[in-house]
Formats: structure tokens, sequence, C-alpha cells
């Protein structure tokens, strides 16, 4: 029995010093992030897991994130910015242009030929713009960082469409207001949608195709529902879409400022740049699997894209006078984004 006790009380101990140990290791804060894509996208395992293990690393443990994807802790895509205004999740990944409207100057940057093919240089752009031109637009919210991905290319369920001409009168997904009336100018139908929505649409044929980047073929399956994935001369793409990674204000405001000064290290340019290299990057690697599924991957030339230009410059135009109604200076924000992007460009 004395035998007994004495392996008893030293489990007991031993169980002691792990709860002791792991206490002692545990963070401080644990965030909840939530965003709508699944576990496999790029955006979840390139971007969003490797800056969360930065800000672990870089706080020494005391920050813990959880990320939460395909919108598991409830709602849907366009509710994401509320939950993050209402303290409902801590952070959030989400797409501006679900919720129209509230990022009007940020929307510059979806404008079709303010980007064009390099979210790095956009992203750097966007940074360095951010607190005299868009910070207003954020507030009951700290913004960790904005970037957007490789640009709007044409996929098509079977049409192939080397002008406008040829994309007027199809049916075609955007995320974004400005998209959607890049698809107008062209003589189409937009038809708004998250993304996660898009594989049904095609498969059902809602849609006869997509404005959306290559990167988010595989994780959709996208290879599978079209035929054609149609870009202009050297890469160039029809607009954009914002991205936010942005916390609550009063989760920010909770942290000590030792621990809001590691966030903002982690938040850097030399990140923001890196982003725009990894979205750039998964581009090319989900044009791959659509080729290799059988797909065909069109680059119009020079010609044909100066087509395409001619038939959607409009945009910005339409654009700088709907903010200006706003009293937002529209012309000037497009002046500085152009100058910002082709300075980051070199």
């Amino acid at each position: 029995m004395t035998v007994q006790k004495n392996l008893l009380s030293k489990a007991i101990g031993i169980a002691a010093s792990v709860l002791v140990a792991s206490s002692a290791f545990a963070a401080d804060y644990t965030l909840k992030l939530h965003h709508l894509l699944g576990p496999k996208a790029p955006a979840h395992t390139k971007m969003l897991e490797p800056w969360a293990k930065q800000i672990e690393e870089k706080t020494g443990g005391r920050v813990k994130i959880d990320i939460y994807p395909a919108m598991s802790l409830g709602g849907k895509p366009p509710q994401l910015i509320k939950q993050a205004r209402d303290g409902v999740v801590d952070i959030v990944w989400t797409v501006n242009g679900y919720t129209p409207g509230l990022f009007p100057r940020t929307e510059v940057f979806e404008l079709p030929f303010i980007h064009t093919n390099d979210p790095r240089a956009t992203n750097l752009a966007m940074r360095e713009m951010f607190d005299e031109y868009l910070a207003e637009e954020y507030a009951g919210t700290k913004v960790m960082f904005l970037h957007v991905h490789q640009g709007q290319a044409i996929h098509t369920v079977d049409k192939l469409v080397r002008t406008p001409a040829e994309v007027a009168g199809m049916k075609l997904r955007i995320p974004t207001r400005t998209g959607s009336w890049v698809i107008e100018a062209l003589g189409a139908a937009p038809t708004a949608m998250p993304v996660p929505a898009l594989p049904q649409a095609l498969s059902k044929k809602v849609v006869d195709g997509a404005l959306i980047p290559f990167e988010i073929i595989p994780p959709l399956k996208l290879q599978d529902l079209t035929k054609y994935q149609i870009e202009l001369h050297n890469g160039v793409r029809l607009g954009t879409t914002t991205f936010q990674v942005t916390m609550n204000q009063k989760t920010w405001d909770s942290l000590p400022a030792d621990i809001q000064k590691a966030i903002d290290e982690v938040n850097s340019e030399a990140w923001v740049a890196e982003v725009g290299t990894i979205w750039s990057n998964s581009d090319v690697g989900g044009i791959g699997v659509a080729v290799k599924a059988g797909n065909e991957h069109v680059v119009l030339n020079e010609a044909e894209t100066e087509a395409f230009r001619t038939a959607i410059e409009p945009v910005v135009d339409r654009w700088i006078g709907e903010v200006g109604e706003k009293g937002i200076d529209g012309r000037k924000l497009v002046d500085t984004a152009r100058k910002l992007v082709a300075k980051h460009s070199k």
C-alpha cells in the first residue's frame, strides 16, 4: 500500500508540474480570426497562418491567434466586417467589396488600370496612402494590413472571348461594385456573390463565367467548371479586389503597449510587400492547375488589350463623379494611387 501511495504521490506531482509548465507558456491573449475561405486556400495557408505565427513569435508567445476558416463561427461573408466592429470576433480577413459604400476611398485601387498586375506595388501604395487618405473609413477597427490579389482575369465555362463584343451579353460573377461597372461597360450582366458560392453558380449555369484571379482555381476546383482562363497583354487584369485584415478596436486597445508595438512591427512594409509576392506566386500555381487539367490559358495581344482598355476606361470617370457627390476628391485619389503604384512597381 505504501508503494502504491508513493507512486500515486509521484504521479500527482508530475501532473501538477505539467500543469504549471503549460500555464507558464500559455498565451496571455488568445484572439479569434474569422474568414470566408477554406483551410486549404492559399490565403489561409500562405498568408494568415504565417502572419499569426509571426505575431506569436514576436510577442514571445503572449499572443495566440486561433484561425476559424470557412465562416465556421457563423454568419455570411458580407457580415465579417460587422463581426469585427461589434467585437463578435477579434480579427477578420474580408473583402471590402462585400459591403458596398463602406470603403469608397480604398475603392480607388479596384478601378481598372490603377492596379495592373503587381499586388506588391499596389499593397505598398495602399500602405503609403493609408494615414492621409484612407484611415477614416476604418473607424471602430484597427487595420492590421490591406492588400489586393493578382487581379481579375476572365474565366468562362465554355466560351472563348478575345474582344469586348464577345463578352457582351454574358452573365459574369464579380464581388465589387466597380467590377460590376467594368462588366456593364463591356455590355455584359454582372452578378454579385461571395466567391464560395461561385462553383454552384457555374455548375448550374447561373453565370457564364467570372472575373476572379487564378489563385482561387484550386480551392474551388474551377478547373473542372471552366474551360478558358483569359488575361490581357503582359498579364494585365481588369481591376482587382481589396482585402483587409482588421482587428476590433476594443480588442486592440486592451493589449499592452509593448504587444501593440510588436504587432505593428509584424505589419511592416516588408510584410505587405511579401503578401503581394504570396498572392502573385499563388496565381502562378492556380493557372498551372487549370492548364494541367486541360483548360486553355489565353493572353490577349496588345491590340486586343487596347480594345478592352478603351471600353472600360470610362469606369474611372464614373467613379470619380460618384464619390465626388459624397465630398471625396476622386481625381486626387486616382492620380495619387497611379503615381504610387508606378513608384512601387519600379
